[in-house]
């Protein structure tokens, strides 16, 4: 058996955190709709699940149609069975991640950013399946003590620390 390795680029506007997993029944796509809108009413989100078997449909839903329509694209893209991907504006990944991961389907989460990001994904006879992901730069240094300080700061300024 061979396997190659694909790089999928996720499209999505800087604007838009993105959450990539992994999950195993045709109601996930559902289940997360449920525990993103209990979240808060501020947050948009578009939610595409792609079927392993059956019917091979990427499902969907969401508050936000542009939201889903980013989603199922980035689904499509991927295109590995029991992939989900949910795309957010007015809320990040921080503040839902507790909640989607205890979504009984849910089996992993692979990547949770709002940083341009490409998934590769593995391709064998068997299908598709998501590998691993990259999500950023690497390091040009360690933090100096100016360095903690705004990040602190910064923390505070946005309302995630007091």
């Amino acid at each position: 058996m061979t396997v190659d390795i694909e790089v999928v680029p996720l499209d999505k506007p800087d604007d838009v955190n993105v959450i990539v997993g992994q999950s195993h029944f045709i109601k996930t796509v559902e289940d997360l709709h449920e525990a993103l809108a209990g979240v808060g009413g501020t947050l948009r989100f578009g939610v595409a699940f792609c079927e392993a078997s059956g019917a091979r449909l990427v499902r969907r839903t969401g508050n936000d149609d542009d939201l889903v329509a980013l989603a199922v694209d980035a689904a499509l893209a991927i295109g590995a069975g029991h992939a989900f991907v949910i795309m957010l504006r007015g809320g990040f990944p921080v503040n839902v991640l507790n909640q989607v991961k205890a979504v009984p389907e849910v089996c992993s989460i692979s990547c949770a950013t709002a940083n341009p990001v490409q998934l590769l994904v593995a391709v064998t006879d068997a299908g598709r399946g998501v590998a691993g992901v990259i999500d950023g730069q690497p390091p040009v240094g360690v933090e100096t003590e100016q360095d903690v300080a705004d990040r602190r700061d910064l923390l505070r300024a946005i309302g995630y620390k007091l």
